[in-house]
């Protein structure tokens, strides 16, 4: 981060409060119109001129961050008084500088020792799509899970699930999308502002949920401002007829501020390139299928208010959130024409009906305190609901009630060490009930305590934290099965009986842990536009309750699952599972981040390298048993294989997956390059590399991303945009047992935007069309990657426009 302490040609001012006035220019002494200038603890917030003049009426903070587009940010400390007339000047920059909101302490996503990407205005709308997961694939560290277009949660450098947490405003978005991969994430990327990805352990701030990474969606549901202005976007797209809609609302009057935002998406089952049912390698050229059991119809609305004050604001939000989307590879078959999609509305349809009702209260206060400098408070409930129907009747249902309180108590400078306090609770209720209820109900509850405090030594940024926690994980009826696994033969799919062994055993398990996380950031500016950074940390995670008490079929899937609190005793061709004798351990994640960034100039270079060794990792393992599923599912859709069918109906066989606990390492790189070739054409290259393995055995960990490279093309000239952008996935051969390998891919995209001034509304007309060249895909990170390749070529058209 820069510093510039500015001499003051006045005498030191004896109050907090001041005025400002100033010019924003550019190295060449050009003005720079719309630069933001921002008075650090305040809400005080001004813009640059035509001219570059600015004013600030009042300010108590002598921190200014001034920023805009194109150009780096500038930080001034004014310790030492305020100047009558400050000229800013600003370098440019080809790397565009978000502010991140999801930490307690203001930063960039150059100026933070932890690896993080900002993704919003355009370039968010660009990218969209119907799940999170999706939506950020093409950032550098981050694959998807994708699972059939209806579902996918973010992977970030190889680790997802339970070790990924996203949130919404900062607070746990409380779905179960960390149980299973065919469970969508339950927020909405259409109406967000920006999604911010914290790369690496993001404990100190979450909790030990955020081990591996954070999402953070924000937007404006509690408005921070009484000022009109809004959004709307509509779009169809070829590959699914999907139809969507959004609106984002703001306005307010004098002290009091309102917000609504909403949206509404409709589609049908995907097109693929080939058969989704062919095995890679087999001919494809007849014409493309459906994905059945794809299809999606959603919407949702939030609205919110808020209480304006000087020094702050204090407001709630209400949520409401409706989903119905199809389940691929989770359909019954009952004779339907071979790769035929079940009617959207037949009894065969097998579809998750989500439902969540989500309150929010946040509140921002800046203080002028001798002790304190702000205090922040975030509470919110959520009521979610998740029910899969089967033959119109709900086979299954998870609900999952959260109530979370997050408060950040800032201090004033000590020393010149700038931070405070963060005090996080969350409570969590979740039950399971039905065919597929393979977790018994459980609370889990966390109280944590975290530290954070940063200090400038010249050029050299100083970050610490630290937190303490306590987790609580219990359950009142876990459930050992008295059942006998058996060895799968090959070329036998009689259908057997489970065999019983007296009668199924319900016990409590009531487990508490106290990680302990630890972090150490230093971030050196050794010249101008050049900065270096290294980030160690240490942090520790309690394993969720679907790693300990699972037991039982898990069709999202297509295994049966047992926890790690059970035990397999291997009998040979039989085996069964006891509960084990040794206690769950904590997860620890020792973890070391080493970045290079080159943020001034036409040309931009963000490098990253990281290594991360894991004690103790969670994972599923392959146990070679097999169990009997519990009534009939879809195995291919239309595959022809009368063996495959038959052992997939009722009665059909499914792979005994264990949790266990070895240690593992990862390890990999991010980079990119930007270079702004002149101010019409920019060009971008990136590439991302991760390395699973279990430390032991050097058994690599299932579905690791493979290597991606690629490079993106934009050119805008007047009001008229367009880029292309080619990635390359390669072979992943690096395969965990029983995990099969999966061929690499060219990914094409390539998108228009035309924007129309009119009256006090920019109107953009856009046309991008995704997978140009119509390539098979199939995304190894997938559980349904044989089923459910990617969708082939679609074009999607719409409007956008903001007032």
């Amino acid at each position: 981060m820069k510093k510039c302490l500015l001499a003051s040609a006045i005498a030191a001012i004896s109050t907090n409060a001041f005025a400002l006035s100033g010019t924003v220019v550019d190295l060449d002494g050009n003005p720079v119109p719309n630069a933001r200038i921002e008075v650090v603890g305040s809400k005080t917030v001004a813009s640059s001129d035509a001219n570059g003049a600015f004013n600030v009426d009042e300010g108590s903070s002598h921190e200014i961050h001034v920023t805009a587009a194109g150009f780096s940010h500038e930080v001034l400390h004014l310790d030492e008084g305020v100047p009558a007339n400050l000229t800013v000047r600003l370098r440019r920059s080809a790397i565009e500088q978000v502010d991140v909101i999801g930490l307690p302490i203001h930063a960039s996503a150059i100026e933070s020792a932890q690896p993080i990407t900002v993704l919003s205005g355009e370039e968010l709308r660009n990218s969209q799509a119907a799940t999170l997961g999706d939506t950020l694939e093409n950032e550098v560290g981050v694959h998807t899970s994708f699972h059939g277009n209806v579902a996918s949660t973010p992977i970030i450098r190889g680790l997802s699930g339970p070790r990924v947490l996203v949130t919404q405003n900062s607070l746990d978005v409380s779905d179960v999308s960390r149980v299973g991969p065919d469970h969508a994430v339950s927020s909405e990327v259409s109406t967000a502002e920006q999604v911010e990805v914290l790369r690496g352990p993001a404990t100190l701030f979450y909790g030990s949920g955020a081990i591996g990474g954070v999402v953070n969606v924000v937007d404006k549901r509690v408005p921070t401002d009484s000022d009109t202005y809004g959004e709307y976007f509509v779009s169809h797209e070829t590959v699914n007829d999907q139809d969507l809609a959004s609106v984002n609302l703001n306005t307010g009057v004098d002290k009091f501020a309102v917000h609504l935002d909403g949206f509404w998406r409709e589609s049908d089952n995907y097109k693929t390139p080939v058969a989704p049912d062919n095995e890679p390698g087999e001919d494809h050229s007849h014409d493309a299928l459906e994905v059945a059991n794809s299809d999606d119809e959603s919407n949702g609305y939030t609205l919110g208010s808020s209480f304006l004050l000087d020094n702050g604001y204090v407001g709630i939000s209400v949520g409401k959130l409706n989903r119905q989307y199809g389940i691929p590879g989770h359909a019954h078959d009952h004779g339907e024409e071979e790769g035929a999609a079940a009617e959207p509305e037949s009894p065969e349809r097998v579809y998750a009906d989500l439902e969540q009702d989500r309150y929010q209260l946040i509140s921002e206060i800046q203080l002028d305190n001798k002790w304190l400098s702000a205090i922040n408070t975030r509470i919110g409930y959520t009521d979610y609901t998740h029910s899969e129907i089967e033959n119109g009747e709900p086979s299954t249902t998870f609900n999952n009630k959260t109530t979370e309180f997050k408060l950040d108590v800032m201090h004033q400078p000590v020393a010149h060490w700038k931070g405070g306090v963060v005090l996080q609770y969350k409570s969590s209720d979740a039950q399971a009930s039905g065919e597929e209820a393979f977790t018994p109900p459980s609370d889990s509850d966390s109280l944590g305590l975290a530290i954070v405090e940063e200090r400038h030594f010249n050029n050299l940024l100083v970050q610490l934290g630290a937190r303490v926690e306590q987790v609580n994980v219990s359950a009142d009826e876990v459930r050992l099965p008295a059942l006998e696994f058996h060895v799968h033969e090959e070329g036998e799919h009689e259908e057997e009986e489970h065999e019983h062994d007296g009668s199924d055993v319900l016990f409590a398990e009531d487990l508490t842990f106290n990680p302990v996380s630890l972090s150490a950031g230093l971030v050196w500016e050794f010249t101008p536009g050049y900065n270096a950074a290294i980030a160690i940390s240490h942090a520790e995670r309690a394993p969720s309750a679907a790693e300990l008490f699972s037991f039982g079929a898990h069709m999202g899937t297509r295994s049966y699952e047992v926890g790690a609190l059970f035990e397999l005793h291997d009998e040979g061709e039989e085996g069964h599972f006891d509960v084990s004798g040794a206690d769950p351990e904590l997860e620890t994640s020792n973890n070391i981040d080493l970045t290079f960034r080159k943020h001034e100039g036409d040309f931009g270079v963000i490098l990253n390298a990281f290594y991360n060794q894991v004690d103790n990792y969670y994972y599923q393992t392959a146990t070679g048993f097999f169990a009997e599923g519990e009534h009939e599912h879809e195995h291919d859709a239309g595959d022809g294989d009368d063996e495959a069918e038959e052992e997939h109906e009722h009665g059909g066989e499914l792979p005994v997956y264990a949790f266990t606990m070895k240690d593992a390492e990862l390890y990999g790189f991010e980079a990119q390059g930007i270079w702004q070739v002149t101010p019409a054409f920019k060009a971008t290259v990136f590439s991302d590399y991760v390395h699973a393995q279990l430390a032991d055995s050097h058994t690599y960990i299932p579905r690791t991303p493979p290597m991606r490279f690629g490079t993106r093309f934009e050119y805008q000239v007047g009001n008229v945009q367009s880029q292309i952008g080619w990635s390359h996935y390669s072979n992943q051969d690096d395969v965990a047992p029983m995990e099969t390998s999966t061929e690499g891919y060219d990914w094409v995209d390539a998108s228009i935007n035309w924007t129309l001034p009119l009256a006090s509304t920019d109107l953009t007309v856009f046309l991008k069309v995704d997978n140009l060249t119509d390539t098979e895909a199939r995304v190894h990170t997938s559980f349904l990657k044989d089923l459910a390749p990617k969708p082939g070529r679609n074009f999607r058209l719409g409007l956008r426009g903001t007032f």
